[in-house]
């Protein structure tokens, strides 16, 4: 079992979040047998996470945020998840949810994200959830699934359908659903601990609801819309949009989990001579070759992420918006980074033999992280269809973009 770590002595905080993300590292998969025990981010290291601003990332100057570029964000949520990959989605998550500050008003934006220990999760869009106009706002009723960070959120966000006063649904200029997200206090919701899964156990994902709940106006936000921007999104970072953001840090999740398992099975190949032979795993000539291969696709794949994502900073810096040829750069890098990164992972749990099955060890865990991330909508092999469209010359849903 990891240790304790609320005798860590802090240390000065970088401006780099990289750097202070590798201050952690050590602590953070010590503790990734408690997390996984019980599904959820125990508190001495979440007051650690939180004294090292790793939940801040995203977040506008105007808020206590570092308003980082995307590139040093997937770089800073690769150490995490090298560590323990539960840890990185809860903060993958969360600061996927904080580029909402970009578009409500500042002092709503402060009442959110205000305190030391703040983090906002909301989860997935479904049929049922809806928000009837009322005066000065919304009346709210829904449940929502797969609140990753949940268990140790402070505001919730949920994704609405909205209802008009006189019963009909609002839609969007052509003809589609529109949606609105609301925004609400923890102490507002109802919580069902129904996070029973394979893997990625420690982010704590359960469902949350509310019943006729009355949100203001001012805490209801449309995402990724230049309209509702407000001046605190006046930066490069808030012309990118939120499934963008989501997209490249879920895919560095899947780079340093994999990461973590190939230097692990390294590690074993050094001193491991398995049964029924007296050569060690590393003097295999067809391991060395299979170790070269997934070094290089997982080099390759994270060298395009970073790549990308710097080419579409650099793009949008001048005040541009995004282009269906970024989006469509982000969405075949993130996913492509998110499937070869499994492959890397499986090569490390196969040739690790009967030694990778072991709770003790590094490879099991991981193993099972691994698979789950590549479950998540972001994974979706489908993406490489509207990818090809696109190659092709033909219009892609944005709905996949």
């Amino acid at each position: 079992m990891g240790a304790a770590i609320d005798r860590i002595v802090p240390a000065p905080l970088s401006d780099d979040p990289v750097l202070r993300a590798r201050a952690l590292a050590a602590a953070i998969e010590a503790a990734a047998p408690r997390i996984e025990a019980a599904r959820e981010l125990p508190a001495d290291l979440l007051d650690a996470l939180h004294a090292a601003r790793l939940f801040r990332t995203l977040l506008p100057h105007s808020v206590g945020g570092d308003e980082t570029t995307p590139e040093t964000y997937v770089r800073m949520m690769e150490v995490i998840a090298r560590a323990d990959a539960s840890t990185a989605w809860c903060i993958g998550q969360a600061s996927g949810c904080s580029m909402a500050a970009a578009y409500v008003a500042p002092s709503v934006a402060r009442s959110v994200w205000g305190a030391r220990d703040a983090a906002l999760a909301w989860g997935s869009v479904g049929p049922d959830q809806v928000a009837e106009v009322v005066d000065g706002g919304y009346r709210v009723t829904g449940a929502w699934t797969f609140a990753s960070g949940g268990r140790h959120a402070t505001w919730f966000g949920g994704h609405c359908k909205v209802r008009e006063r006189d019963g009909t649904m609002r839609t969007r200029p052509e003809g589609a659903p529109y949606e609105r997200t609301m925004l609400f206090p923890r102490d507002a919701v109802t919580m069902t601990a129904n996070w029973q899964v394979m893997g990625l156990r420690g982010t704590g994902s359960d469902t949350y609801a509310v019943r006729d709940l009355f949100v203001p106006e001012a805490f209801s936000v449309r995402r990724d819309r230049d309209d509702e921007r407000h001046p605190q999104g006046h930066a490069a970072l808030y012309r990118f949009t939120t499934t963008h953001l989501y997209a490249a840090g879920f895919a560095a999740v899947a780079l340093g989990t994999a990461r973590g398992m190939l230097d692990a099975f390294i590690a074993l190949a050094s001193e491991k001579t398995p049964q029924s032979t007296t050569r060690m795993l590393r003097d295999s000539p067809v391991l060395q070759s299979g170790l070269a291969w997934c070094e290089g696709k997982w080099r390759a794949a994270r060298a395009n992420l970073l790549a990308t994502l710097r080419e579409v900073q650099d793009h949008v810096a001048g005040g541009t918006a995004m282009t269906t040829d970024d989006k469509v750069a982000i969405r075949l890098a993130t996913t492509f980074a998110i499937h070869q990164a499994k492959e890397v992972a499986d090569f490390a749990w196969t040739e690790a033999g009967a030694t990778a099955i072991f709770e003790d060890q590094p490879f099991e865990r991981r193993f099972r992280d691994i698979h789950a991330v590549t479950q998540q909508v972001q994974a979706r092999r489908s993406h490489f269809e509207t990818v090809g469209q696109h190659l092709m010359g033909l219009t892609p849903h944005p709905r996949f973009l």
